[in-house]
């Protein structure tokens, strides 16, 4: 139960990290307000971000489940990442952390067009956040996309959870959600300060989890790839 825990705990952060990543922090913000401006009512604001972070959660759920559940079916695949999934983790982690830390720039993105964004927030109510929720989620840009298919995937294979970790991954990038349309609720003028603090806080935790990851790669790669079990902390 206990390393399920942390790996629960592990997803948790690597969705709050996506979401407050630049290229998902200003279309999350940005949606709470498109839906805000049509509501125009404090409680009906904060349940459109509600219905908008369900729908990212159930999105990442869905994904997950898709994935290490299809990976799950086919024994010998899966059988595979177990045996192989440390040598690969070493210079995926790196490659994330590096990611993190632009030091490189993969120069392509695949975001909702605003105009398209506005039509479904003005579509179905509750239903168009919803939506809403569900394209921004897909829209992954180079560091959501290695934070999702490179880390997450690898803790759903090796702790065997395709529903869990997805589940609670989704919940990390729909609680900035939540409180942005709480913040709007209460007082549009907030909003402002508040991601001035989001990106100062982004800023900070993405050069520090990149770090991680990094040094967690080069590790991973000397202990499983080269071999230097004197590395681990057990040899």
């Amino acid at each position: 139960m206990a390393p399920l825990l942390v790996g629960t705990a592990s997803a948790l952060w690597l969705g709050v990290l996506t979401s407050i990543c630049p290229c998902a922090l200003v279309p999350n913000v940005a949606a709470v307000g498109l839906m805000a401006r049509r509501v125009g009512r404090p409680w009906a604001v904060v349940l459109s971000g509600a219905s908008y972070a369900a729908g990212r959660t159930a999105a990442y759920a869905a994904l997950g489940v898709l994935i290490v559940g299809g990976l799950a079916a086919v024994p010998a695949v899966w059988s595979f990442l177990e045996v192989y999934l440390n040598k690969v983790l070493g210079p995926l982690l790196v490659i994330v952390g590096v990611l993190l830390l632009e030091l490189l720039d993969l120069g392509f993105s695949t975001s909702v067009g605003a105009g398209r964004a506005q039509r479904v927030a003005e579509w179905g109510g509750l239903a168009g956040a919803a939506l809403l929720g569900v394209l921004f989620a897909l829209s992954f840009c180079p560091v959501t996309a290695a934070l999702f298919f490179g880390n997450l995937v690898g803790l759903c294979v090796t702790y065997r959870s395709p529903l869990l970790l997805p589940l609670a991954y989704g919940v990390g990038t729909a609680l900035p959600v939540v409180v942005f349309a709480v913040v709007i609720a209460s007082s549009a003028g907030a909003v402002g300060r508040l991601f001035n603090v989001l990106r100062k806080v982004e800023w900070w935790a993405r050069r520090a989890t990149g770090a991680i990851f990094i040094l967690l790669g080069v590790w991973y790669t000397l202990v499983y790839i080269f071999g230097l079990a004197s590395l681990q902390p057990w040899g």
